[in-house]
């Protein structure tokens, strides 16, 4: 009598790596809250003059004589979902086995992430303002300063991916899962920032 076992389950996916950049995403996102809040408590305990006609009242945060350019900064807003458009596309690439596709995304994405550092270097250039010109700009350094290191990490993160991608790694769904998921955290991050620093000032 012949006795035929039952077939090994497959085993279940490993995503370490997908955890991991969840982990550091809600690390991430806590971080920047914190930033933005006390962002807004300086802003809020500036101090408070009238205009000079006496309709209205002033509140000395942004100092007058800085001008924000709003065409770079609305353009590295946009930007960041142009990344996230590319990171899911690679996510779409890997699914499919489609190597070179998912290259050409990552490319892409590490590409654009370079566009928002170029875009931050704009805005603080036309600002022409020093770290240790008064509190608002130290405040303003300190929190788009992080973003722009958050971006740097991403950018690594996309060209890491690509040459794995290009090296013939053919199962790394869940890499290129958690590099969409490091983006996704990023723009949703920058969002907030983009309406409290730069919408809102």
């Amino acid at each position: 009598m012949t006795v035929v076992l039952p077939q090994r389950s497959e085993p279940a996916p490993r995503r370490q790596v997908f955890v991991a950049t969840a982990i550091a995403g809600a690390g991430i996102s806590m971080m920047m809250a914190g930033m933005l809040a006390m962002w807004m408590k300086f802003r809020a305990a500036a101090p408070v003059r009238e205009s000079s006609d006496g309709f209205y009242l002033i509140k000395d945060w942004l100092p007058e004589a800085i001008k924000i350019p709003e065409v770079a900064a609305n353009t590295m807003f946009v930007t960041f979902f142009v990344a996230c458009f590319m990171a899911q596309w690679a996510v779409y690439s890997a699914r499919r086995d489609d190597a070179r596709h998912r290259s050409m995304a990552l490319g892409i994405t590490a590409g654009v992430g370079v566009a928002i550092v170029n875009a931050q270097i704009a805005v603080w250039g036309q600002m022409g303002i020093g770290v240790r010109d008064g509190a608002y700009q130290s405040m303003f350094y300190a929190i788009t300063g992080t973003m722009l290191v958050l971006v740097a990490v991403g950018i690594a993160f996309s060209a890491a991916a690509f040459f794995r991608s290009v090296g013939g790694r053919s199962d790394d769904v869940q890499v290129v899962s958690a590099h969409a998921l490091y983006w996704y955290v990023l723009a949703g991050v920058n969002t907030a920032l983009w309406f409290l620093v730069y919408v809102q000032k």
